[in-house]
């Protein structure tokens, strides 16, 4: 059995926080951007990260954030790390880590092959690295679209930091992505939910079980 270490984002009542907990997930994201339905205010985000318990990592989500926004960020939520999901350069990334000294997640949206190459200078900046489906031109929202690329990009690759799966996953493909892709850690937003920003404790339960029973060597079709 493999230990795979799950993130559930966009988390947006205590409930939500409670079920991450109890499936043994790793990371709960709390999402700051204002155009998604997952979006939470400072506030919002602080009352759920106090319920929180010990251990669980807690994530900001945030796009193309400046220091203001930031700024009021960091003083109202107790957090444990920043994810980075807009444009942001590597330059970008050294600021925001040694400006709030918290370790620092950059997602870099991937369609094809050549979407991989920023992976390379980013790893010598940020502390580890999401890998996320590229959202179309003309989408609202940078990630969260339960959209999949393809997974054989990844097959045999490795980078100087940790790196996380996203896009896509849900309970019923999670297993396969990992036995693929090798990934040590995965990332849901939209597939475990009934509806955008509603959650499901069970899907949520699901959704880690089957990351972390996740076996690596069980053949593949491709």
């Amino acid at each position: 059995m493999r230990d795979v270490r799950v993130k559930i984002c966009g988390l947006k009542t205590p409930g939500d926080v409670a079920a991450v907990a109890a499936a043994g997930a790793a990371y709960a994201g709390f999402n700051f951007f204002r155009k998604s339905p997952r979006h939470v205010t400072p506030a919002q985000a602080r009352a759920l990260a106090l319920t929180a318990p010990d251990g669980l990592c807690k994530v900001a989500l945030v796009v193309d954030a400046d220091d203001a926004a930031l700024d009021a960020i960091m003083a109202e939520v107790p957090l444990d790390m920043l994810q980075l999901h807009g444009h942001e350069t590597p330059d970008r990334v050294a600021e925001v880590r040694a400006r709030y000294g918290l370790p620092v997640m950059k997602v870099i949206g991937v369609a094809t092959a050549a979407d991989l190459a920023p992976l390379i200078d980013f790893s010598l900046v940020a502390d580890q690295i999401l890998i996320d489906a590229k959202a179309p031109d003309d989408a609202v929202l940078p990630g969260g679209n339960g959209l999949t690329f393809d997974w054989r990009l990844l097959v045999g690759r490795k980078w100087l930091r940790p790196w996380m799966l996203a896009g896509g996953l849900t309970p019923d493909n999670v297993a396969q992505a990992v036995r693929l892709t090798g990934a040590r850690q995965v990332d849901v937003a939209s597939g475990v939910e009934t509806a955008p920003g509603v959650k499901d404790a069970g899907r949520i339960a699901a959704f880690v079980e089957a990351a972390q029973g996740a076996r690596a060597g069980v053949p593949i079709l491709r």
